[in-house]
């Protein structure tokens, strides 16, 4: 029998009450087990923390850790950004032998291609941080002269616009060959989803948002 240990995250308080993200998760974390699993298969743990990703230190990830090692459990996550952020972190996880990992919307991907996949989205993030500080920074200049509420809701549409471009350009070395190619939009929106790229506003990708996105790198 294959024993699984779970574990979800999100980012603030809010979202843990709520429970924003933490359904979707859980929804893809059972379709991995009711699709991909060895059977039979058990899950003897539950672990969630409410925490930045970007922090490795958190007590419920550590007791998920130390369950799935000691009782020879498979770690099993929804996406690879709930482990962590920072790609030296999931590395580290990679290169423990008595830890073993999977993540539920890769479900064929092996330990080379997840390292791939953390180094393209902490590479990412840092890119796209960059560029929005230097649009807003932009922003606020032109806005000197203008001033005013109005400015203030120009400085955020740019901001905006210019973030959404360079995560438009960022995908389009994933789109552009599929598009090319003949794919269709449902499979381009399946391969980002395996991908674990996430829409601008932290979604699922749909036929209608790669069309948005094609659209947006046509223009």
């Amino acid at each position: 029998m294959v024993k699984y240990v779970t574990y979800t995250r999100v980012s603030t308080k809010e979202q843990g009450r709520s429970g924003l993200g933490l359904e979707a998760q859980e929804r893809d974390i059972r379709l991995y087990l009711d699709n991909y699993s060895d059977e039979p298969w058990e899950v003897i743990g539950n672990f969630q923390d409410v925490q930045s990703g970007t922090e490795d230190d958190r007590p419920e990830l550590a007791s998920a850790i130390a369950l799935a090692k000691r009782e020879r459990a498979v770690l099993l996550v929804a996406k690879l950004d709930r482990l962590s952020r920072r790609v030296s972190f999931v590395a580290s996880l990679m290169e423990d032998k008595r830890l073993e990992f999977r993540v539920a919307t890769m479900p064929h991907a092996d330990k080379f291609q997840l390292h791939i996949y953390a180094a393209l989205a902490e590479q990412e993030r840092e890119f796209i941080s960059t560029r929005t500080k230097a649009a807003l920074a932009e922003a606020k200049a032109k806005g000197k002269k203008l001033g005013g509420l109005r400015d203030k809701t120009g400085r955020r549409n740019a901001a905006s616009k210019a973030q959404a471009n360079i995560r438009a350009n960022k995908l389009a070395g994933v789109v552009r060959p599929m598009q090319e190619s003949g794919a269709t939009l449902t499979a381009i929106a399946e391969a980002l989803n395996e991908a674990s790229f996430s829409t601008p506003r932290g979604g699922s990708w749909y036929p209608t948002s790669v069309k948005r996105l094609i659209d947006r790198l046509t223009a």
